[in-house]
């Protein structure tokens, strides 16, 4: 190798630079971080939904999703049904957001309507895969199909999330329902 006065300047500089190289962070992955995945899945993906719905021109075919007050265990939710077509929203108040309120809330629903009506006005309910949907598969199993979101892209379901937006103007996260 031969020696030249910009090889000099470099040697010359490293004396007034301090690198504290063994007081850097690793760039390695930490052995605690995993990636986010669901263990189980909870029913049929988006994926394996008809292009028909994704078209919006039939009527039945809806969004569902719950909206979190404040954070307290005894505060209510509210559970958002979106309908794709006319945009046709029904809200109802949850005691509190777990999987038996939804379930109890469905119920409730399918009496009210009726097995048969239902069936007609719900062809089809897409969630996202929140605990509180975890049982929606086995509690509407022959009322509905049911499909489920990939995890984290709430745009997927749009209309369902423009909708608790517009609902998050009367509600403000944080306060109670």
């Amino acid at each position: 190798m031969r020696w030249d006065q910009r090889s000099a300047r470099v040697y010359d500089c490293s004396d007034r630079v301090c690198f504290c190289l063994e007081r850097e962070p690793s760039r390695s992955k930490r052995p605690w971080e995993r990636n986010r995945q669901h263990k189980k899945e909870l029913g049929k993906s988006i994926d394996q939904r008809p292009s028909l719905i994704n078209t919006r021109k039939t009527f039945g075919h809806w969004e569902i999703d719950s909206v979190i007050g404040s954070k307290s265990k005894d505060d209510n939710a509210l559970l958002t049904l979106v309908e794709r077509k006319t945009r046709y929203m029904i809200t109802i108040v949850l005691d509190d957001h777990t999987e038996e309120s939804v379930c109890h809330a469905l119920k409730q629903l399918v009496k009210k309507f009726g097995q048969t009506l239902f069936t007609q006005v719900f062809k089809s309910i897409t969630a996202d895969n929140g605990s509180e949907f975890s049982s929606l598969d086995d509690t509407l199993k022959h009322l509905s199909d049911i499909y489920f979101a990939h995890p984290y892209l709430s745009w997927e379901r749009g209309t369902n999330e423009r909708h608790n937006g517009l609902l998050r103007q009367f509600v403000p996260k944080g306060t109670p329902i």
